[in-house]
């Protein structure tokens, strides 16, 4: 009887055992696809428009290109928002600077609270 006892007793423990094994995998693969649902966007990447295109160049006297960059206030548009890569939106932001200098650009709108 102790033999048919403890047999019956390990095989629940297996059991118990395999069936704890097999409910966390079934977890982790269904974390997993929510974490990579949640990972896709469905944002557009934006490319640089300089490098894209080797015609179009940064030049602070071209006042036309550099408002494209700038807000109706006069702030600089940040790079995640105009789509520039880094090299291109540090040359952008030195000619508008210099522009701004020469009185080209406006450091601040014409706009007044009162």
């Amino acid at each position: 009887m102790n033999k048919t006892t403890s047999m019956a007793n390990t095989e629940k423990k297996y059991r118990s055992i395999t069936l704890i094994e097999n409910k966390h995998p079934e977890k982790k693969e269904e974390e997993e696809t929510i974490k990579v649902m949640k990972k896709k966007g469905f944002h557009k990447k934006r490319s640089c428009k300089f490098c894209g295109s080797s015609s179009m160049k940064i030049d602070y006297k071209d006042q036309k290109s550099l408002k494209y960059f700038i807000t109706e206030r006069g702030k600089i548009i940040p790079r995640r928002i105009s789509g520039n890569c880094a090299k291109h939106q540090r040359e952008m932001n030195t000619a508008i600077k210099r522009a701004r200098i020469l009185a080209l650009l406006p450091f601040a709108s014409s706009f007044s609270r009162f």
